[in-house]
């Protein structure tokens, strides 16, 4: 299972940036967006993280489709508006999961072939043993490898987008260098942040 970053749907990005100038305005513009208006909004959204003066990228909404390790989830959900709208779930599908094929390529194999072991063991289980059952889900999912990769849908806006492109464009590990490539090839985000090539 490689990491997989796609299907994404962008929403409110002409909106949000005729709304970049709302503070010089004395009554609101519902006009078409102009160039004009792109050219203001870049130079805002280029500003740095927490001056405020990029809030309107908080209007562009972006749902879209991640698959990734768990070791790459836990640093994600660090981002306040960075939300699951929902995900595949270990709760309902752990013993129906293939692991080794849900796995990055660099688990050890000795670790996936000892999830197995544990899957198969569960499954001898008769059902009435309910308590002993229990228990060894608890084991079979507290043993699962950080290389094992779940997939999620998830909503975010370019202002969060923002933050996490810069933080972590030089990260050492191999998806973040996937998701921000994803973010530069957003509609206009290059452009809003001032991104050069």
């Amino acid at each position: 299972m490689n990491y997989y970053i796609g299907n994404e749907a962008v929403y409110g990005l002409e909106r949000a940036v005729k709304a970049s100038g709302n503070p010089m305005r004395t009554k609101l513009d519902t006009g078409e967006t102009t160039e004009k208006d792109y050219l203001r909004a870049g130079r805002l959204g280029a500003t740095r993280n927490g001056e405020g003066h990029d809030n309107f990228l908080k209007g562009i909404t972006v749902q879209v489709d991640i698959v990734a390790p768990l070791y790459w989830w836990k640093e994600a959900q660090r981002y306040h508006w960075f939300d699951f709208i929902s995900s595949q779930s270990t709760m309902h599908c752990l013993l129906k999961f293939d692991v080794a094929s849900q796995c990055v390529e660099e688990t050890d194999p000795y670790i996936i072939k000892r999830v197995k072991e544990l899957i198969d063991a569960y499954n001898l289980i008769p059902e009435e043993k309910r308590d002993e059952k229990k228990a060894a889900w608890r084991v079979i999912v507290a043993s699962l490898p950080c290389g094992f990769c779940l997939g999620a849908t998830m909503v975010t806006n370019y202002q969060q987008l923002k933050t996490m492109y810069y933080q972590r464009r030089d990260h050492k590990l191999k998806e973040w260098h996937v998701f921000c490539d994803w973010c530069l090839s957003l509609p206009r985000f290059k452009e809003l942040l001032g991104i050069k090539d």
